[in-house]
């Protein structure tokens, strides 16, 4: 198990497409902006501040005072950082840490609030919390059982404390053409035609698997209706946002900017194929993902048929998703490039063992 203290780390499956790329972010914080933010709290000057981790959306820091350790989160992610929608996340963990659920709210400020604003940016302080990331495949069968009940004790949990869900007709999903265009158009790029660079060869040779993937599965895209049950999720459920604590207990489920109403089967199944996947091959660990889907429904969070469901549009929207891909060529941003190889894979493997993945899923 690595140690890494408390981490924020956003992995998101179609990420929002309007935030600026790489190089238009916000610079990191320095101290003078962190000195100010920490005369609005009881803590203290800072003594020490460290970079945790920058993700791929905001960016945290250790900052240590006479009062001990906290996480400071500058938002800068433009699709989550209005002051409502944090404001939102803040009483929704609030609320289920009150449930005896594993989260870690902010902290107030002097005028009790949880949301600073400092040189245009906004903040939020959290306790630090100790503690460790373990891979999927580290984990032992009671521990996958232990995740799947836990993240249905979340999706319960969340229906009781955010507004009422009112059932959406149905959810559309992705349209081939639409994604056959996209795969032609990165195709006819000429660093893919020339394979400058090895990335540029695997996105040539995935690209062109692409085309021949869906032109095969073109005929099993989901119906709007077929979509499972809609309700509150976490959003970004997957291994570098559980933190676990002495004695591998799970210790926090960090990084909330994703809460939303969205399929709650779906969750649970992409967090599988991101918390139990091979990180060279993408391969899913079909025995653990089993256990982990089943104690997942047994707690009443989803019927068998409702964990197909989500399985066949999980798969669905992995086969028309090419985000990575589009950060890379189209934006210039190449924060995503690590993750690309393992997940074409995945998706190559899915394909073919589509069978097997649905039974471990809703069996």
């Amino acid at each position: 198990m690595t140690t890494y203290g408390q981490l924020y780390v956003s992995a998101p499956e179609r990420p929002d497409t309007t935030a600026p790329p790489v190089g238009t972010l916000s610079p990191p914080v320095g101290h003078p902006a962190v000195a100010g933010v920490l005369r609005a709290y009881r803590t203290g000057p800072a003594r020490e501040i460290r970079p945790v981790s920058e993700g791929l959306l905001n960016r945290g820091y250790r900052v240590t005072t006479g009062s001990g350790r906290y996480f400071l989160k500058c938002y800068v992610d433009h699709a989550t950082a209005s002051r409502p929608a944090i404001t939102a996340q803040h009483r929704a963990t609030a609320a289920l840490h009150a449930l005896g659920l594993p989260t870690a709210p902010p902290l107030t400020t002097r005028s009790g609030r949880t949301v600073t604003a400092y040189g245009g940016r906004r903040f939020a302080l959290f306790p630090w919390v100790e503690g460790g990331h373990r891979h999927g495949t580290e984990l032992g069968q009671p521990q996958c059982g232990e995740l799947g009940e836990l993240l249905g004790r979340v999706h319960g949990a969340l229906e009781q404390v955010c507004a009422p869900v009112v059932q959406p007709a149905g959810h559309r999903s992705a349209d081939p053409a639409e994604t056959a265009r996209l795969v032609r158009d990165l195709l006819a790029l000429p660093r893919i035609r020339e394979r400058a660079e090895p990335f540029d060869a695997l996105a040539a040779h995935r690209l062109a698997e692409r085309l021949e993937l869906l032109a095969a599965h073109w005929h099993r895209r989901p119906a709007p209706e077929a979509a499972p049950p809609t309700g509150w999720t976490h959003g970004d459920f997957h291994g570098l946002n559980l933190l676990y604590g002495p004695g591998d207990a799970l210790a926090a489920v960090l990084d909330w900017d994703k809460l939303g109403r969205r399929p709650r089967a779906e969750e649970a199944v992409r967090a599988a194929t991101l918390i139990f996947n091979d990180r060279e091959t993408g391969v899913l660990d079909l025995v653990r993902v089993r256990r982990y889907s089943q104690a997942y429904r047994a707690g009443g969070a989803a019927t068998a048929a409702e964990m197909a469901a989500a399985c066949h549009r999980v798969w669905w929207e992995r086969l028309n998703d090419l985000w990575m891909l589009q950060w890379h060529y189209q934006r210039q941003d190449h924060r995503a490039d690590p993750l690309y190889p393992a997940s074409a894979a995945q998706l190559s493997w899915w394909c073919e063992e589509y069978e097997q993945v649905l039974d471990a899923f809703s069996n």
